[in-house]
């Protein structure tokens, strides 16, 4: 028992920040292509006039 408690913590803590980490940066990924997209077509209507 004392040696699963470590071997369990080394295997599914780095998977638990990784999708932590995952999860957080998906929302700001989502905001970062609306920006881009919002960007892209101010830029073609500024290039348009």
């Amino acid at each position: 028992m004392n040696e699963l408690l470590p071997s369990i913590a080394d295997g599914y803590f780095p998977i638990f920040i990784s999708m932590f980490l995952l999860v957080r940066i998906e929302g700001k990924l989502a905001a970062l292509e609306k920006s881009i997209r919002e960007l892209a077509q101010v830029i073609g209507i500024a290039l348009k006039k």
